[in-house]
């Protein structure tokens, strides 16, 4: 089949039917597995083992690197990546002779929901796909019209060792909102920026909010007592676990979204 794959301005020639997927983005990975298609996916990252249990498709290097051998052994119908800095190895692989087919880093939650349908148009499931999107927006709209004032909220991504905040430009921004809560710098046109810490302390948001990996913990009550951070603020910590980590785009936001309310609202 042919499908038009839009970040590659061209139409990709795929299996009419495939068979052997090989996912690089985790969140893909666990989207298939919620699909009921888990059976096909024969390669994955090194991250896609964090959502779904009892993985034991091959791993073939994380989201930048791949093993090229192990890459060819799998004879993969498919190969999954997204844009931004995957890109680059996406068009190496493409340039190699791989099916690769390139799916965007989504801008907003619907941009998640739209990457979902388009996994179940390669699936030829696409049926599939739109009633996961329903049920994830099920989620997400449950108790809205409750939040009318929501108190307002900064989120501080650290990416190993690199900080980062959230604009608006992202779906993070769109999580924390669902959530319940206003993100102070959702007026950003930016998905993630390196946050003015003299503007969050001015500010004083109600709830401050942190995700950190298991490489590079931190501490999120010495990092606000080193900053003088001294205001009344609730304090919440993300990981990368499953249902837990705000920056994971699969389908275990949803129950993400659940504990993420639960920290806000008890």
């Amino acid at each position: 089949m042919k499908i038009y794959c839009e970040p590659l301005m061209q139409k990709v020639e795929l299996s009419d039917r495939i068979e052997r997927i090989v996912s690089l983005v985790s969140g893909f990975t666990e989207t298939i597995f919620e699909m009921g298609y888990g059976s096909r996916v024969v390669g994955v990252s090194k991250y896609c083992a964090r959502y779904v249990r009892n993985l034991n498709a091959e791993v073939v290097g994380d989201y930048l690197n791949v093993d090229l051998s192990k890459l060819r052994s799998l004879e993969p119908d498919l190969i999954l990546t997204t844009t931004g800095v995957q890109l680059r190895l996406a068009l190496d692989l493409i340039q190699k002779g791989f099916p690769v087919f390139v799916l965007p880093l989504p801008r907003s939650i619907n941009g998640v929901w739209e990457n979902v349908v388009l996994l179940g148009g390669l699936l030829n499931d696409v049926e599939a796909a739109r009633e996961l999107v329903m049920e994830w927006q099920r989620v997400f709209l449950e108790g809205c019209e409750t939040y009318q004032d929501k108190p307002s909220a900064y989120v501080e991504l650290w990416f190993g060792r690199h900080l980062r905040t959230v604009g608006g430009m992202s779906f993070v921004n769109d999580v924390i909102e669902y959530a319940g809560l206003k993100n102070i710098f959702s007026n950003v046109n930016e998905a993630f920026f390196v946050p003015p810490l003299d503007e969050v302390s001015s500010r004083r948001p109600r709830f401050v909010i942190f995700f950190h990996e298991p490489e590079y913990p931190i501490d999120p009550q010495e990092l606000v007592a080193s900053r003088g951070w001294n205001w009344d603020m609730k304090l919440i910590e993300s990981t990368i676990e499953a249902g837990k980590n705000l920056i994971h785009d699969g389908p275990s936001m949803m129950r993400t979204m659940k504990w993420l309310r639960e920290q806000i609202w008890g």
